[in-house]
């Protein structure tokens, strides 16, 4: 080691020992700062005295760190200071008012040090090489810190929200299944007004998504806010599982398209909607009941390729999905052959039942389906054949039936 080298260190340790002795009054000074300019700074007493108490355990970890040249090996996240990033993570504050703190406390321990290394005799040479060194070190100090505190933030975070969801799940659970509550009880428990309308959405992943669970949710809440201009209120019903309502003072409105594109970006998730809003606690319970109907569907019909069920779109099969055996037996009477699970015959009921939609119009139907009129034509009258009679008798049945089976993927049987 050189002369220069060990001359620079017993400087390092000067201004150590000086920044030790006057340690309360920057740890005042700093703090004081942090509240000045980072508004999530702003505590309560309790919290507070924790923000003085990180502050002042980082300060003097540093200044022993240079007045006792201990390994950077050897640091780690001094207890208030991972105790402060927990209560920060608890009360919903964010990484990045955290970590701007830590940046800002740097800049300034080195700016005390430069002003202390000015008061002192030394040749520029020297007080340049001090320091460099003490700024390089307070630097990998908080580097080194700050990995510990992104660490113990992040899973303070996720055990705060899986808490709080617990919580507010049961609150919610509560308001929908308990009979008798009244509206300003639901109110008081959730936390919020019940007195508008109501549209409620719940948005799952399927199993085997590759991408985790919780962010693919967020990101399926946000694009529901996102399709109907309003942030809301949801809870996590299970790690595969969100419950959504957005509510209001007017009706609430979906935009449909713009939910389906973005949905399309996201194959691993599924969004069903309660789609005809609803107003106060009944309407929040409806609303609800019809997003379950609606999920029942789609995992009842398990279609790969419908990511996005409207209620609107499957209220007759919600209501039969509940008695699927007796459904199936019943659609197997109406239609026989026409039950059958191969690509032909999956065709002719596609094509019967848009036939029977365009009110028995041969040209309407082909022009849906994108086929010529004689195709629309032939695959009717083979449909009637298989039946053994015309579509218009028993017609209302057949409806029926071909539209449970469309929904609910109940071909197969014979």
């Amino acid at each position: 080691m050189s002369a220069a080298s060990v001359n620079v260190d017993m400087i390092v340790r000067d201004v150590a020992r000086r920044t030790q002795a006057d340690l309360e009054n920057l740890t005042a000074e700093m703090t004081s700062m942090f509240v000045e300019v980072i508004p999530e700074f702003r505590h309560d007493d309790a919290v507070r005295r924790l923000m003085v108490a990180s502050t002042a355990s980082n300060l003097a970890a540093i200044v022993d760190m240079l007045a006792l040249n201990i390994s950077l090996d050897d640091i780690t996240v001094p207890p208030a200071a991972a105790e402060y990033a927990r209560r920060f993570a608890q009360h919903g504050l964010s990484l990045e008012a955290l970590l701007r703190a830590y940046r800002l406390g740097e800049h300034m321990l080195v700016q005390r040090a430069m002003t202390t290394l000015g008061r002192l005799d030394l040749t520029t040479d020297a007080a340049l090489a001090a320091a460099g060194q003490i700024a390089r070190l307070t630097n990998r100090y908080i580097d080194q810190v700050i990995e510990g505190l992104i660490a113990i933030y992040e899973d303070e975070r996720s055990r705060w929200d899986a808490r709080s969801d617990a919580a507010r799940a049961a609150q919610v659970r509560a308001v929908l299944d308990t009979e008798g509550l009244d509206l300003a009880s639901a109110e008081k428990m959730l936390s919020t007004s019940l007195r508008g309308w109501h549209l409620a959405a719940i948005i799952w992943t399927r199993p085997g998504s590759p991408d985790p669970d919780a962010a693919q949710l967020r990101t399926g809440a946000a694009m529901l806010s996102a399709a109907t201009g309003k942030a809301p209120l949801t809870i996590s019903a299970d790690e595969r599982t969100h419950w959504a309502w957005i509510s209001s003072n007017a009706k609430p409105a979906l935009d449909v398209p713009l939910l389906q594109h973005e949905l399309d970006k996201h194959p691993a998730l599924r969004i069903a909607v309660g789609d005809d809003p609803s107003p106060g606690l009944d309407g929040f319970r409806q609303t609800f009941r019809d997003a379950q109907r609606a999920r029942t569907v789609a995992v009842t019909a398990a279609d790969p390729h419908r990511a996005l069920v409207l209620h609107s779109q499957v209220a007759l099969a919600g209501l039969l999905v509940d008695h699927l055996a007796d459904v199936r037996a019943w659609a197997g009477r109406v239609l026989g052959g026409l039950m059958r699970d191969d690509v032909a015959t999956l065709r002719l009921r596609e094509t019967v039942q848009v036939f029977l939609d365009a009110q028995g119009s041969f040209t309407d139907a082909a022009a849906r389906m994108h086929v010529h009129k004689n195709t629309v034509h032939y695959r009717v009258r083979k449909a009637e054949e298989i039946l053994g009679h015309p579509l218009t008798e028993n017609r209302l049945d057949i409806e029926v039936a071909l539209l449970t089976c469309a929904q609910l993927g109940l071909g197969g049987a014979v």
